[in-house]
């Protein structure tokens, strides 16, 4: 391209001219053609310091940023989905290799943010969302899913033979809930620890998170609205292509042998 740069300058072209037919900026054609001037070369001229010491880069390596997913203790190994974040970490790697064991870096759930919500969705489409003020326990769970399992079943029109997939929070599985689920007849899906790979309302949830930082909420009321409003107008064509790719997150588990996969 410097070559070419060059060529073109000594035809007698203008630096418009030649940024505009090569589809270079005017400042870089200006650049090149007075390094041509003065040392009569475009190629790389010997800088001063100390020589690299690394070697040359082979085709098939690259620095990429290491993935992250939740960290898993061997008994529990089940495929985990990366949270998206922004991270300053660089790692050499091959191609295709992102979820490879040796390129991952662990990650502990945590708490934080301003608000907590519990939400459900089907593949008809989303159902209600509830903010949570205050510490959650079994006792707030259990009326959590009293006033908005049952409704919003009834919303998403679903059958009678429906199943609750939940996770094995402490809340979720304590002696309590257990007892009061069985009592309200809702059937709960085994569910193994430690595998958001496997609940496509992992998706969801990073698309509401995507969608409200986007709009800037100024405080905690504005946050609590955005949420809801958000939550209720994801397409039910997302819910439907979410459901309908839990046979893919099987066969991904089934061939990344319980580790970490692209969900």
């Amino acid at each position: 391209m410097r070559k070419k740069v060059i060529e073109i300058y000594q035809s007698g072209k203008g630096y418009k001219a030649i940024s505009k037919a090569l589809g270079l900026l005017r400042t870089t054609v200006r650049a090149i053609s007075c390094k041509w001037q003065k040392h009569r070369t475009v190629e790389n001229l010997p800088r001063s310091g100390r020589l690299t010491k690394i070697t040359p880069r082979r085709s098939d390596n690259s620095s990429r940023r290491s993935q992250k997913t939740p960290q898993q203790h061997p008994k529990n190994c089940r495929p985990h989905l990366p949270q998206v974040r922004s991270v300053s970490h660089y790692i050499w790697r091959k191609s295709n290799t992102a979820f490879q064991k040796k390129n991952i870096i662990p990650t502990v759930k945590y708490g934080g943010g301003s608000v907590m919500v519990w939400g459900c969705f089907a593949a008809s489409g989303p159902g209600r969302l509830a903010v949570i003020n205050g510490t959650m326990n079994s006792a707030v769970y259990q009326k959590i899913l009293k006033e908005n399992v049952r409704p919003s079943v009834c919303d998403l029109k679903l059958k009678r033979i429906w199943v609750l997939q939940q996770d094995n929070d402490p809340k979720h599985t304590s002696k309590s809930t257990s007892e009061w689920l069985k009592k309200n007849k809702m059937k709960t899906l085994e569910w193994p620890g430690q595998s958001p790979d496997l609940n496509p309302i992992e998706m969801l949830w990073h698309d509401l998170k995507k969608v409200v930082h986007a709009q800037k909420p100024s405080n905690v009321v504005e946050l609590q609205q955005f949420c809801k409003d958000e939550w209720a107008k994801i397409p039910p064509q997302r819910c439907n292509r979410l459901i309908a790719s839990y046979r893919k997150r099987l066969i991904a588990v089934v061939a990344a042998k319980g580790g970490p996969t692209s969900y």
